[in-house]
């Protein structure tokens, strides 16, 4: 028992490694791009496209960014295979999810650190000069909150703590076996058919930018691209999702009916002390 509870000591430390990740990723993919001084692209109306792709200056960055897209990707795709999963549970056993997600979180580090922007380069569209400066990237940072807060409040319907490999080990130490053997037919169909469950916010935060330039286009086009691929919900999917979606939302309404039936027959003294 107490060599099965040390598993949780990695699987934990994957698990913070990943939720920094994704703060990391909050400032690198929005916040640097709409906030003021968030280092946006510089506008250069004089250089041309065919002088800027023949530009060593901007060709050099567009090459490290496209090789930091292909290692993510590649990572992301290939550790996700039947073969390099069988492989990695014959290593990792019931870490192989924490390793996959740490493995994840490791490559996308090194995308946002050192990633390259092209601060000389056109841009394909720049609304950060008057009279556009104020409002449109105001309207940026609206939707990207919202999508980020979208994104977070997945969490209602995805068990997170099974994606982040966090949910195995607690099982494993419990001798309840693998926690995905226990979920419903349309739990694993969904999971297989579903690359990212947030596949459309995702999108919103990578286009919806007050100057789009180069570096920003390679970086939205290509995980446009491979977001699609593997983004194959059908009908069921949707209708299981929304029932999902409507049973917790049932349990939230539950437990605040609930509460005020206790604050309105003992009053607020009792609401606080339970």
């Amino acid at each position: 028992m107490a060599a099965s509870l040390l598993l949780l000591v990695p699987a934990l430390g994957s698990f913070l490694f990943t939720f920094g990740t994704g703060v990391e990723l909050i400032r690198f993919a929005s916040l640097r791009a709409v906030l003021p001084g968030g280092r946006r692209p510089e506008a250069t109306p004089s250089v041309e496209w065919g002088a800027a792709l023949q530009d060593p200056g901007v060709l050099w960055p567009l090459a490290m960014d496209l090789g930091l897209v292909a290692l993510f990707v590649l990572q992301h795709s290939l550790m996700a295979t039947a073969l390099v999963k069988r492989w990695t549970t014959s290593c990792f056993g019931v870490l192989q999810r924490s390793f996959y997600v740490f493995c994840t979180a490791l490559a996308l580090q090194l995308l946002m650190r050192y990633w390259q922007p092209v601060r000389h380069g056109p841009l394909l569209w720049n609304a950060c000069t008057e009279p556009w400066d104020t409002w449109v990237p105001l309207i940026c940072f609206i939707l990207h909150f919202i999508a980020w807060l979208v994104i977070f409040s997945v969490t209602l319907i995805f068990d997170y703590a099974e994606l982040m490999g966090v949910k195995q080990v607690y099982y494993h130490c419990l001798g309840m076996g693998d926690p995905l053997a226990l979920k419903s037919v349309r739990a694993v169909r969904l999971y297989s058919h579903l690359r990212h469950p947030v596949y459309l916010e995702f999108l919103l935060v990578l286009w919806a930018v007050p100057c789009l330039s180069l570096d920003r286009l390679l970086l939205a086009g290509l995980f446009t691209t491979y977001l699609s691929c593997g983004h194959s919900l059908d009908q069921q999917d949707y209708l299981y999702l929304r029932a999902q979606l409507d049973k917790k939302f049932l349990v939230f309404s539950r437990e605040e009916a609930a509460y005020g039936d206790l604050l309105a027959h003992n009053g607020p003294a009792a609401g606080k002390e339970s």
